[in-house]
Parts: structure tokens; sequence; C-alpha cells
């Protein structure tokens, strides 16, 4: 990905996160409103609620206390409390009492509990009323929520219960009203609020027990979560409900009021439901608006953007091109960006660090080729001088035998010419080896045997190891013999181990242990020489490889060197890893598997070092 599309990415990320912060943000805080709006509403209709219950509970008292100090009720109570009083004759009185006083119940119940006369359920005249003996102070007591038994069911009603004390005896007055739709009816509703009454009469959920001002409620199934909650805990909840789909769904949330009877059982459930369509519509509207700003914001945004990445990464990408065209060998590259802010300052600066790269290599290519022509030069005259002084003192010592006598000239003849042959086959071989560096083969990759190779090399020098007259050393070999065969030239990996084995004999002139070890991880092969040697420091580890640069007293310097360049045209690594006193060890590390294609190009050494020398 470019530094354009990543800049321009970076700005519509921005942008959209902006836009949606702000949303979120908005719809964050006209939620948390309306919720809290919401909330006020409810509980300023669930006061209300409480307000016209108590009015309503204090009025059925006042009735119902009013009925009990009548003189009529008196002087039922004197004749009944008269011994062989005949009941039956206030069959009916109090269903006459309910409909005077607008009273949906009323009961008139003897001392023991017995009914003597019913408004809502005249037929269960005599029956006992246990309930209404338990409490003996009923006028101190205001009304309360009950379960009223009718002749067709069972209905919830707002009761008073007051006494007339006639001598000993209680005779006990029962009246109330219902709590029904009527009731909710008389409830004054915000818009978009509803009051729904479930009356808990039965076991389980009856939807026809759920009614509203207007009636039954529609879709009473949907209460049903809510109210087997409440009648398991007995507490206040809050539930949002769904109905209808598609643009026909709607929101409500319900706060449930538990409606708890005298001796603590639930009657009903209170919900007062707040229509959320209002707050749905504006999140809506909210959610389209920031749509549409956003996409607007988003579209200029990408505009601009773009122009703006275009003007800043334009000159980036000409300085890219810049150091592009360096890396690729051209010095004289420049980059064209007329601007007088920072990017102008880093192209000038890159302007005028190519000027001096370019005039800087030019110093430095003419100082390489002087003082490798110096070094060359050294050592070749260092090579060639040990050669070179024998011949001169046998030239010598044929000149003087020139001048005895035959005989004696023939014996120094024959003598000198021996000793001429070997110096120049010295010489020759001085040559060679100098030539064999500069003329490195290009490698013939084939599968080769690693393990197979260390061997045949460690045998080649068993008689250096046990060599008479200096200490012996110890080969030990660990060799994987799961080693995959590497793609390797094997005539230039054996030289390559052969310098590397001959490097660590030459190292340990007292005897010690040669280790060599091969192993395979991640797609390379491994190979490790190590000596027990004194070891070299940093300073000569760091320049180990450069050829000419040697630490024997007798060597060229270019036995390492060729070793790093066998490697390398391998496509592998060498390093080493020394400290004075512990030995040094060398690892290769070569690719399994080297891309040999025509585009591959061997190390070379320049035309005018072309005369080299091998360790």
């Amino acid at each position: 990905m470019s530094f354009r599309t990543k800049l321009l990415a970076l700005f519509t990320v921005t942008i959209i996160t902006a836009v949606t912060l702000v949303g979120w943000g908005v719809s964050s805080y006209t939620r948390r409103e309306f919720e809290l709006f919401a909330r006020q509403r409810s509980d300023a209709l669930v006061a209300q609620f409480r307000r016209e219950y108590a009015q309503r509970g204090e009025e059925v008292a006042h009735r119902v206390q009013g009925i009990a100090d009548a003189e009529a009720t008196v002087r039922m109570a004197i004749d009944l409390n008269r011994p062989q009083a005949d009941v039956s004759q206030y069959y009916n009185d109090a269903h006459a009492i309910a409909q005077s006083q607008q009273l949906d119940f009323f009961d008139i119940v003897a001392d023991d509990g017995t009914l003597i006369s019913s408004a809502e359920w005249p037929a269960r005249f005599g029956y006992k009323n246990d309930w209404v003996t338990a409490e003996k102070d009923w006028n101190s007591q205001g009304a309360f929520l009950s379960r009223v038994d009718m002749q067709d069911g069972v209905d919830l009603g707002v009761l008073a219960v007051r006494t007339v004390r006639v001598g000993e005896k209680h005779f006990y007055l029962i009246g109330g009203q219902r709590l029904n739709q009527d009731f909710l009816a008389t409830l004054v509703l915000p818009e978009s609020m509803r009051v729904v009454l479930y009356r808990n009469l039965e076991q389980g959920f009856v939807a026809s027990e759920l009614t509203d001002q207007h009636g039954q409620v529609a879709q009473a199934e949907l209460f049903v979560p809510l109210i087997t909650e409440v009648q398991s805990s007995h507490r206040e909840l809050q539930k949002t409900i769904e109905s209808g789909t598609g643009r026909a769904a709607t929101s409500e949330s319900f706060n449930a009021l538990p409606l708890i009877g005298r001796g603590g059982d639930l009657l009903g459930v209170l919900l007062v439901g707040s229509s959320r369509q209002d707050l749905i519509q504006m999140l809506n509207f909210i959610r389209g608006l920031a749509l549409l700003v956003a996409g607007g914001v988003i579209l200029a945004g990408l505009v601009l953007g773009w122009w703006i990445s275009a003007r800043v990464t334009r000159p980036i990408e000409q300085l890219a091109r810049g150091a592009r065209e360096v890396t690729a060998g051209h010095w004289e590259a420049r980059v064209e960006v007329h601007s007088r802010d920072e990017i102008g300052q880093l192209a000038e600066a890159f302007n005028e660090m190519t000027r001096q790269l370019s005039e800087q290599r030019e110093r430095l290519v003419q100082t390489e080729r002087v003082a490798a022509w110096r070094e060359l030069a050294r050592r070749l005259a260092h090579e060639l001088k040990n050669p070179l002084f024998p011949l001169q003192l046998t030239v010598e010592n044929l000149q003087r035998a020139r001048e005895q006598t035959s005989e004696q000239f023939d014996e120094v003849f024959f003598e000198s010419t021996a000793t001429m042959r070997a110096e120049l086959e010295n010489l020759k071989t001085i040559v060679s080896r100098f030539s064999d560096f500069a003329k490195m083969p290009a490698p013939e990759f084939e599968p080769v045997d690693l393990n197979e190779s260390v061997r045949s090399v460690v045998k080649l020098f068993e008689p250096q190891l046990c060599a008479v007259g200096r200490p012996p050393i110890t080969p030990e070999l660990y060799l994987d013999e799961g080693l995959v065969r590497p793609q390797a030239d094997p005539v230039l990996l054996r030289r390559a181990l052969e310098n590397l084995v001959l490097n660590s004999l030459d190292a340990m002139p007292a005897g010690g242990t040669l280790t060599v070890r091969t192993s395979q991880y991640d797609g390379s092969v491994c190979l490790d020489v190590s000596d027990t040697g004194a070891g070299l420091t940093p300073e000569e580890c760091a320049r180990l490889f450069t050829p000419y640069y040697t630490s024997k007293q007798h060597g060229t310097g270019l036995g390492l060197a060729i070793v790093q360049s066998v490697v390398s045209d391998h496509g592998g690594k060498i390093a080493v890893e020394s400290a004075p006193g512990a030995g040094a060890t060398f690892r290769i590390e070569l690719p399994i598997n080297h891309p040999e294609s025509p585009n591959y190009h061997p190390r070379s050494v320049p035309e005018d070092l072309a005369v080299t020398s091998a360790a």
C-alpha cells in the first residue's frame, strides 16, 4: 500500500470516526434525556394512581363509616342482638344499602362471622367470613385491596370494614368498590402513555384479566414475561415491549407496579406504559442525518484528502525515485521540488547529498584503485622475493663456476639448473594461485552430499593430523545423517571446505581437536568447522575475510576470501565466532534450493586486479 493510499485512508477513517462519534453522542444524549423524561412522566402517573387509589379508599371507608353510624344500622344491630332474633328479615338490606351508597360490594356479618346479607352474592347467606373476625379494631383501619368472591366469579375491590358494637357483640359492615377499567378511566393520561391493569385473581396468566380504560388489551401475550416475572418476584420492574413488524412496529417501555393485598398476596399489577415511537423516530432521524452528513463529509473529505495527499506524496515519490536511481548506481540523480517547506528542504538536502556522493565516489574509486594496486604490488613483491633470491644466487654461482675448470662447472651447472627449475616452479605456483582467485568459475549446481564431502576432506588431511614430529590433532565429526542434499557445486564447495580445514590446522600448531558438524534448519544446511587454537580478537574477526589480510607469518591472505567468494556465489552466508584463547568456529549456511537461472551472475573481480593467489 502506497503512502498516498495510507494517508487518504487515514483521512477517511478520521472523518468517519468523527461523524460516528458525533452521531453516537447525540443519539446517546437523546436516548438518555428521553428515558429520563419518560421516567418522570411514569413516576408522575404512578403518583397520580396512588393518589386516586388512596382517595378511592378514603371515600369507601367514609361511606362504610356513614352506614355504621346511621340510626337504621344501630336499630338493626340492636334487633339482631336480641335472643331468637330473625336475621332473615335483613336478607335484602345489603343490596339496598349498596345502591344508596354507590358501593359495588356490601356485606353485613354477624359477631361469629356469619353472613347476614350480601349485595354482590345474596345466596351466600349464612356462610362464614372468618377473616373479618380476626381483626379486633377495624374502625381504625383504612381501606385495603382484596379479592371479592362473586356469584359468577372473582372480582378485585377496594374494601373497608367497620364495626357496630351492641353489648358484647360486634356486627361487621364490609363495603367497597371495584378496581377495574372504570377506575383507570378516572386517571388523566399524558399523550403517548397508557395504564394497564392486570388482576391477579387466578393461577398463572389470564389474558382476559389484562384491561385498560377501554377494556380488554389486545396482544395480551406480549405482557406474559413481564407479568410472570412480577408474580414470582413481587417487585417493581421495567421492561420494553416490542409489537408489530416492519414500519408498523411499535415499542413501549412499561413500569410494572405490584398491587399487594392486606395479607401480603399479589392481587394485581399496574402497568404504566410510555411509547418509544417518538424516541425511535428521533433516533432514526439522527441516524439518517448522520449518514447524510457523513456521506457528504466523506465525499468532500475524499476529494480534499486526495488533493492534500497528492501534494504531500508527490514530492516524496520523486525523492523515492531519486533514491532508487542512486541505489541503481546513478549517482547524478536529482529531484525537482519547487516548494519552500520541509519537503523542499529535504529535496535540496537530497540533491546536495547525491552531488557529494558522486564526488566522493570518484575520489573513493581512485583511492581504492591506487590502494589495490599498491597492495597487489606489495603482495606480489613479498611472494616473488623468496624465489627470486635463490635464482640470483644460482646465477652468480654459475658465473663463478664458469671461471673455474669445466669439471667444476658441470657439477655446479647441474645443481644450479635443478635449483632454478624448483624456484621457477614455485613462481609458477604463486602466479597460478593469484590467477585462480581472479578466475573463480561460475558454480554448476547439482545435489551434493555434504556429509560425504566432509568425510573425504578430513580423510585427505589425515597425514597432517597425525604427522610425525608435531602434536596430533583429533578430528571429531557430528554429521546429520538425515541432511538434505543442497544444490551446490561439489568442486567449489570441496575447495572451500579444504581451505577451512587447512586454516583450522594452521591455528593449532600445538595440537588440539578439529570439530566438523552438519545440521539443517529453516530451509538451509549448516556446516560448522571448529578448532581449539588460540582464537581471534574482535578486530581480527572483522577483517578475516578481507583479501590479502592474514594473521599468519606465511600466507597470501586469500584462503578465507576464496571461501567467502564460494559461499556468496552459492547464495549463502559465512560467519566466525571466536575469542582469544577459546578457539574459533566458522559457520556456513547454504540454501537447500538455489534459484539457478539465466539472471544468476556470480561475483566477479575487476580486470585490473585479476592477478591473485590462493592460501
